[in-house]
């Protein structure tokens, strides 16, 4: 009778956990970074589950049998990472600069006061040149805009570059400027 999957899975995690320096040891020497060797333990854990399929008795695997599965997992990360072009991994904790990819109820709160304090600068601001930089901020390209106001295409180029300037000088003003890295 064939264990239960339950059983397997508690066998596999003992035996990675009598392994798991012995695993991680090896991965690091082949250059691997902390995610790579997560994925390491983990393509280690699919072979044993498959070993286990085979009728192999995973309670009396020996360090050797283990040391053999890791390298080749190791080598197969590797070889993954070289076919797809990313054989450079960058550990996540190295790089504590990396902006956030979530947006949070704080980003939306800052979002809406910097749309405020945006629109405050723009009521400032010449009439013309405001609806310049208001259709620019909506995403319309300079031609757009020149055909839909009906003006030259240096009127147009005029009053967006000058109704820009206003609206950083009058944002300077109130204590608005960019963050450097950030979103």
């Amino acid at each position: 009778m064939e264990p239960g999957p339950d059983r397997v899975s508690s066998v596999i995690e003992g035996v990675l956990e009598r392994f798991r320096r012995m695993v991680r040891s090896i991965g690091a020497k082949r250059g691997l970074v902390d995610a790579d060797l997560d994925e390491v333990i983990q393509d280690v854990r699919i072979r044993l589950w498959q070993a286990s399929k085979r009728g192999k008795p995973l309670e009396e695997l020996g360090s050797s049998y283990l040391y053999q599965v890791a390298t080749t997992a190791a080598l197969e990360v590797l070889r993954r990472r070289r076919t797809h072009g990313a054989d450079r991994s960058v550990d996540v904790h190295d790089r504590p600069d990396l902006p956030s990819t979530t947006w949070s109820p704080l980003d939306d709160v800052e979002g809406s006061e910097l749309a405020a304090q945006i629109d405050a600068a723009l009521q400032t601001i010449a009439i013309d040149r405001r609806v310049a930089v208001r259709m620019h901020l909506a995403g319309y390209d300079r031609d757009d805009i020149s055909r839909a106001l009906g003006w030259t295409d240096a009127r147009t180029r005029n009053l967006l570059y000058r109704g820009l300037e206003d609206l950083r000088h009058r944002l300077t003003a109130m204590g608005v400027t960019p963050r450097r890295g950030g979103r």
